[in-house]
């Protein structure tokens, strides 16, 4: 996958961000791109997101921090981050046919944060995603004490929340991050 510099990665953005519209209606790109031109960090985290297939954009702006939020809103779960288990725990926990590694560090690493399911769901309001994939999500630690982990995707014109084993990984599920800048 490319690598970006900053200002290709901002016009990327801005192509995307023109592109859908529906997606972030009342918030304007000049604001957006002065944020992002500030933030050496959230540009490298989006220059990451890009680079394993994400294809973030802006899904809202938190009135009460100013924070605009990216999401990956490529259609299908992002190509570059799958395989995964979903935490460090349950990647060590596997003795044999471990993955490449886990959603949980991967998006640490990356800056980002998992989609909690209530961000997924909005996130699936504003277009149709993993319809053939899948997508590791936030877990509650009551879950998650029990040895479980959450993924969802949209089958049938519905959102589904499931539940796996964190030690769990498939070609097909990856997962979606999200950035506040």
């Amino acid at each position: 996958m490319k690598s970006f510099v900053p200002q290709e990665l901002i016009e990327t953005l801005k192509v995307r961000f023109e592109k859908n519209v529906q997606r972030h209606k009342g918030i304007a790109w000049e604001k957006v791109q002065a944020t992002l031109e500030a933030s050496k960090a959230a540009l490298q985290s989006l220059g990451e997101m890009e680079r394993s297939g994400g294809e973030p954009d802006v899904i809202g702006h938190d009135k009460e921090s100013g924070q605009f939020l990216f999401c990956d809103c490529t259609a299908e779960s992002p190509a570059g981050r799958r395989s995964l288990c979903y935490d460090r725990k349950a990647l060590d926990a596997r003795k044999e046919n471990k993955p490449k590694g886990c959603a949980v560090d991967l998006a640490a690493a990356m800056g980002v944060e998992l989609l909690t399911e209530q961000r997924y769901r909005e996130l699936q309001q504003l277009g149709e995603f993993d319809t053939r994939t899948s997508s590791w999500v936030a877990t509650p630690e009551a879950v998650r004490a029990l040895g479980g982990a959450l993924f969802s995707d949209r089958r049938y014109g519905k959102v589904f929340v499931y539940h796996n084993g964190a030690e769990s990984y498939y070609a097909a599920r990856g997962f979606r991050a999200l950035l506040r800048v």
